[in-house]
């Protein structure tokens, strides 16, 4: 059974960066069919979908995150990274990874199979 183990969350200063990585551990079914995504969820709001990445490696990003974050990931080894570049106060959310085996880009929340337990970012002002 597959899991997910993030590293990289904390605390930053507005307009700092900050990388995200998240391992799948136990194993990896059909690892080339593989959709992976970063979704965040910030308090008393429903969790949003961050950047997505395809079986073949092409990405998608949210509106609120293009142009200063990138999503990729290392296929031999089973990692999925983000980084994220001029943070600001907004983005403070628990971070979650996620993966599942339709191998397209998407922010669907319910399609993903496997999820992270999140890790915390919080920019400070």
């Amino acid at each position: 059974q597959e899991r997910l183990v993030e590293s990289g969350g904390g605390s930053v200063q507005a307009g700092g960066s900050l990388n995200l990585s998240c391992s799948v551990l136990g194993g990896v079914r059909d690892s080339y069919a593989l959709s992976m995504a970063w979704f965040r969820q910030a308090p008393g709001k429903e969790r949003e979908g961050v950047a997505t990445i395809d079986r073949v490696g092409s990405a998608s990003y949210a509106d609120s995150v293009k142009g200063r974050s990138i999503i990729f990931k290392d296929k031999a080894k089973n990692f999925l990274f983000l980084q994220m570049h001029n943070l600001k106060p907004a983005k403070t959310a628990m971070y979650y990874c996620a993966i599942d085996w339709r191998g397209d880009r998407h922010f669907e929340r319910r399609a993903y199979a496997i999820w992270s337990k999140g890790t915390k970012v919080t920019v400070t002002s």
